[in-house]
């Protein structure tokens, strides 16, 4: 904004042209002079000359420019986005298949075989996998469930919800009846009562663990469960029935779309309350490492006379550094980081667990004279927050004098904190394809760990050998919204896990090259109302996963009937890129044989046996064509004779 320069009275004004160059004294021989180019002058119009405005309009040009060039940048940093969005390769989107709509809010889900569990307002709902049809649903609380777990015990599942006010309850779903088993830290005592922070069920249903707080305090119970009791406890009734409980029918949803004649589950199954099923046994209580103080030993003999209950990568309790060692090394700390600790609160946080059930094979080897039965989890590794550590329980008591477990120490990149460990079911690249080997394997261990600062990194060990860390997942830089919040290991696609980011897009990744497969999204009515922690399960037997969506304009409204919230099912046997994956998961020994990879993940035994089973075979088959080639030499020198003889 300027204003074209004259006085009052305007002065005409010729174009002139001016020199660009700047002015000098020419040479006084022509021959030295320039010679006159025309990109040496510009056209210049007397009329367009500006002059500067008097404040504060001077001041408003330079706002009102700066906003346009702002403005501009903008635009060309958009552009630019939007040219290399279009220049990237975009993995196929695939749309769920199944949609099942609820008229009340989900708070979390859990899938076992064909059944979803769905926990909600006073209770919880059974629905089922392929036809989304609601079949039961179970609501006798004062308050929500909060979380749910299940796990498949064969034809009957395990069900474990967690209410609002931190009490887990077991029960047993079968097709004769519900039954509740126990609630696992329910008192009568209010001021007693503990809260349940996190459940975990065992591959198979052997072992449960639930994380407890109270009274300042914070622990592990894990319990056995008598699931072979259960069973026969079932199929008869009279001999655990309690008279004091009365039989209840289970409340049935038949909405109209739905009828008694196409519900797949009898609708007579009703809950049983007046069965009382046998109580899990509690078999150990694992608390947080205290902190390390001055030894208690007299030598040091007697610290390496000390056995600890748990196999861990050093917990640093047994020692032989006396309490003034460890004063004078505070003291130096507390004197170099003075002015970093002075502003620091005093109060302590509870230190949290993360805790995983392990089968033989990925972090632990079973002697050959302990017989375990095949996919049941020996050993329970627990990592404490504030700890360095990663502790191991055996769940066999025999194991204990028994058996050590190779381990080793893994370091992470620089910055990178781990957020979430996942373990996967160790698999083999056959062919160029990801299959599980049949069979036991020794000690092999593959996990997908999640960072803090979204960066995802797959984690190897191989026995004796040294762990490696590869990166599956730089940190986002350039594009923020596409950081990973959570990572999901599908366990029907060998080496394949789900990651899910804050933009709300899913993807399904193979760890062994690494490569985006596909991806998955809700029909675009849909989209996930809160990315960064999104609702989803995982089946650990079928190739799906659910995932929940919500409508924009459903959220908006501020009636709570008017919201219908829906479950989307996505079955990825159905979609054409993960149909051969899928059918081609498992593959035999027999056809692995020649697999030096293979090889190596066989146990001593089974790699003992299988070399001396190939040696037999080479020594047969020279024993075979020596013995055919004697037989040869044998018909030749009696041909040589007959003819001779003629």
């Amino acid at each position: 904004m300027s204003a074209p320069g004259g006085s009052q009275v305007r002065k005409m004004r010729l174009s002139s042209f001016v020199r660009k160059v700047l002015l000098e004294v020419p040479s006084p021989t022509e021959q030295d002079w320039p010679q006159d180019d025309e990109k040496d002058f510009a056209f210049k119009d007397s009329e367009q000359e500006l002059e500067s405005l008097p404040q504060p309009y001077r001041m408003i040009n330079k706002m009102v420019n700066l906003l346009f060039d702002q403005a501009w940048e903008v635009i060309m940093k958009r552009d630019a986005l939007r040219e290399a969005e279009h220049s990237r390769v975009q993995p196929t989107i695939y749309l769920p298949l199944v949609e099942s709509k609820l008229n009340k809010m989900p708070n979390c889900m859990a899938v076992s075989q064909d059944y979803v569990f769905i926990g909600g307002a006073k209770g919880f709902s059974i629905y089922n996998l392929y036809d989304a049809k609601r079949l039961y649903i179970w609501e006798k609380l004062k308050v929500d469930v909060t979380s749910i777990w299940a796990a498949d015990l064969g034809s009957e599942i395990l069900i474990a919800p967690v209410d609002e006010t931190g009490i887990a309850r077991l029960f047993y779903f079968c097709k004769d009846g519900l039954f509740l088993i126990k609630a696992i830290n329910e008192v009568d005592d209010i001021s007693k009562q503990t809260t349940c922070l996190k459940t975990e069920i065992s591959h198979g249903g052997d072992f449960a663990a639930f994380l407890l707080q109270g009274a300042g305090d914070i622990w592990l119970d894990v319990y056995r469960l008598p699931k072979e009791s259960w069973l026969k406890e079932v199929e008869h009734p009279q001999l655990a029935i309690n008279p004091k409980k009365k039989v209840r029918q289970l409340q049935l949803n038949t909405p109209d779309s739905v009828t008694s004649d196409n519900l797949e589950m009898d609708i007579n199954i009703c809950f049983r309350g007046d069965i009382k099923l046998s109580l899990p046994v509690h078999i150990m209580k694992i608390k947080p490492p205290k902190p390390v103080t001055g030894t208690t030993f007299k030598s040091p003999l007697e610290v390496f006379a000390k056995i600890e209950d748990c196999y861990g990568l050093g917990s640093g309790q047994n020692h032989f550094i006396k309490d003034t060692q460890w004063e004078q090394q505070e003291a130096i700390f507390k004197a170099l980081f003075k002015k970093y600790l002075d502003g620091e609160c005093g109060e302590e946080q509870l230190s949290m667990a993360t805790f995983h059930f392990l089968l033989p094979g990925r972090v632990t080897t079973m002697p050959a004279d302990v017989k375990s039965p095949s996919g049941v989890a020996c050993v329970l590794g627990i990592h404490w927050t504030g700890n360095h550590n990663f502790f191991l329980y055996s769940l066999n008591r025999t194991l204990k004098d028994k058996a050590g477990f190779p381990l080793g120490v893994v370091a992470l990149p620089k910055g990178c904190s781990c957020q979430s460990v996942h373990f996967l079911k160790y698999y083999l690249v056959h062919q160029g394809q990801n299959v599980y080997p049949e069979g036991p394997l020794k000690s092999h261990m593959k996990c997908v760990v999640l960072c803090t600062d979204s960066s995802v990194h797959l984690v190897t060990a191989r026995g004796t050998q040294e762990p490696t860390v590869s990166v599956l997942v730089e940190r986002p830089v350039k594009y923020l919204d596409e950081a990973i919040c959570a990572v999901a290991p599908v366990p029907a696609l060998p080496g394949m896990v789900l990651t899910f980011s804050r933009n709300g897009s899913v993807q399904l990744m193979d760890v062994a090259k690494p490569q985006i497969i596909c991806a998955f999204a809700p029909p675009r009515t849909y989209h996930l109302a809160v990315p960064w922690t999104p609702m989803f399960v995982v089946s650990l037997h079928r190739p799906c996963f659910l995932l929940r969506g919500d409508h924009p304009d459903e959220i908006e409204s501020d009636d709570a009937k008017d919201i219908q919230n829906s479950i989307f099912c996505f079955n990825l046997e159905a979609y054409p890129l993960l149909e051969n994956i899928c059918n081609l998961c498992t593959v035999p020994q027999a056809d692995m044989t020649d697999s030096m990879a293979f090889a190596q993940v066989l146990p001593l035994e089974k790699r003992c046996e299988s070399f001396l089973q190939e040696r037999f075979q080479k020594l047969e088959k020279k024993v075979k064509e020596q013995e055919h080639w004697a037989r040869l030499r044998r018909n030749s020198l009696l041909l040589q004779r007959e003819t001779s003889r003629k």
